[in-house]
């Protein structure tokens, strides 16, 4: 059983034959870390989002999807904050496209301290900052607005799925905004 709302525009691939491609290759996704920030440019809040996984449990999260085949990967960023976050986000995506992180998940355990049983996953990682009205959409079902400080937390990384605490912190440390 999935929780996960069905993709209206799957792009590329019938589920039976995305299911094979991730069985045979990675697969590149990009992620996005929402931000909001201050008068002075600095991180003021981070937004997870609360979403039901692939195993049927409700997570915390980041904006994620695949890079579909032909795409830009500007245009497949903008296309999954626009999906997660509604069309009143108003992200700013960054002049260049070089990610914060470039992140390995594996379909099993240990290979790394990132983790997606279903496929093996490359993910461009993002922080994007948004200044308009976030409405959460798709299989997104929240989003909650997190102090640094907070969002650093052992307890916010135990709830995010597949390592995606590490990442968190990683992106707090690439904005100069994990506490000490």
């Amino acid at each position: 059983m999935t929780v996960r709302t069905p993709d209206p525009n799957p792009g590329w691939l019938s589920d039976h034959d995305l299911d094979e491609t991730r069985n045979r290759v990675p697969m590149l996704y990009v992620e996005a870390v929402p931000v909001r920030v201050d008068p002075d440019g600095l991180v003021a809040e981070v937004g997870l989002l609360l979403r039901g996984s692939h195993t049927g449990e409700i997570t915390r999260s980041f904006v994620s999807g695949r890079v579909m085949h032909g795409e830009r990967v500007r245009d497949a960023l903008m296309r999954h904050l626009e999906k997660d976050l509604g069309p009143t986000a108003f992200p700013v995506l960054p002049v260049s496209t070089v990610p914060f992180a470039v992140t390995e998940y594996f379909p099993y355990p240990g290979a790394s301290q990132f983790f997606d049983a279903r496929q093996h996953a490359v993910a461009l990682a993002y922080v994007v900052p948004v200044s308009g009205e976030c409405q959460p959409r798709q299989d997104a079902l929240e989003l909650t607005w997190l102090t640094p400080a907070e969002a650093a937390t052992d307890a916010v990384a135990a709830e995010m799925e597949g390592g995606r605490g590490a990442l968190l912190r990683q992106a707090l440390a690439h904005l100069g905004a994990l506490p000490g």
